[in-house]
């Protein structure tokens, strides 16, 4: 039985660049979708299925940092953020709304088509029996993980603010607390946005993360290296 096309949703305020990448992905065997603004989006996101969207930045009314932001609090869809901009803020913004890859306009369609494909590729890659778990929070250790205000509380009750990738990172060890989580799994589970997967990228993200933790980088007591294996969050975890 052949499997389905994966569907692809494209968010965009002009027509042409609607009607064109619409076409060129239907060409390459995907399903897709098309959407002028964010109501329309959300309209089509209401029916479920997609499995990607390419959303551009400059929108009317809601701008695609926006509901980037939106997506991202509901849902772990991948995004492709489409952008006319050149300044680098606007690729740091994106990336830490929860964007998976960034490209600028005007691009050259076999470019979005590798992007799309490579993002696709990574989404599927998730390993056996580590789906996250459905929770609103977490507390561990006297911290409190908030999952749906995306910001992590000390144990004084204090906001600790984290970056994207931070808080991407911490959901995955906290949901999967106790286990020990190789570096390419961290990276097949989204912990580093594919555009930041640099080499030590998640060796550095690890390191911020106990310092926003107050987790001893010489003996850390909280996240664990298991030396030739990975990390693993080592703490008694109560989901909520």
């Amino acid at each position: 039985m052949t499997a389905a096309p994966e569907h692809l949703l494209i968010v965009d305020d002009d027509r042409d660049i609607r009607t064109l990448v619409a076409e060129q992905l239907s060409d390459a065997g995907y399903q897709v979708s098309a959407a002028a603004d964010g109501v329309e989006m959300r309209r089509i996101l209401d029916r479920g299925g997609i499995d990607l969207i390419v959303l551009d930045l400059n929108l009317p009314r809601e701008d695609g940092l926006t509901l980037c932001r939106q997506v991202r609090a509901r849902s772990e869809t991948p995004i492709i953020m489409l952008t006319a901009r050149g300044e680098p803020i606007d690729r740091i913004l994106g990336l830490e709304m929860g964007a998976d890859d960034y490209l600028p306009k005007p691009f050259e369609p076999r470019e979005l088509l590798a992007r799309i494909r490579s993002v696709l590729r990574r989404s599927r890659a998730l390993p056996a029996n580590l789906e996250p778990l459905d929770a609103v929070r977490a507390r561990f250790n006297g911290w409190t993980l908030d999952f749906e205000r995306r910001h992590l509380v000390d144990p004084a009750g204090r906001v600790v603010m984290l970056s994207g990738t931070e808080f991407r990172l911490l959901r995955i060890l906290v949901e999967h607390a106790n286990r020990v989580l190789s570096r390419e799994q961290l990276l097949a589970l989204g912990a580093v946005r594919q555009a930041e997967a640099l080499d030590r990228a998640i060796d550095l993200q690890i390191s911020r993360l106990r310092q926003k933790l107050d987790d001893n980088p010489r003996a850390p007591e909280l996240i664990k290296t298991v030396r030739n294996e990975g990390y693993v969050l080592a703490a008694v975890v109560t989901l909520e």
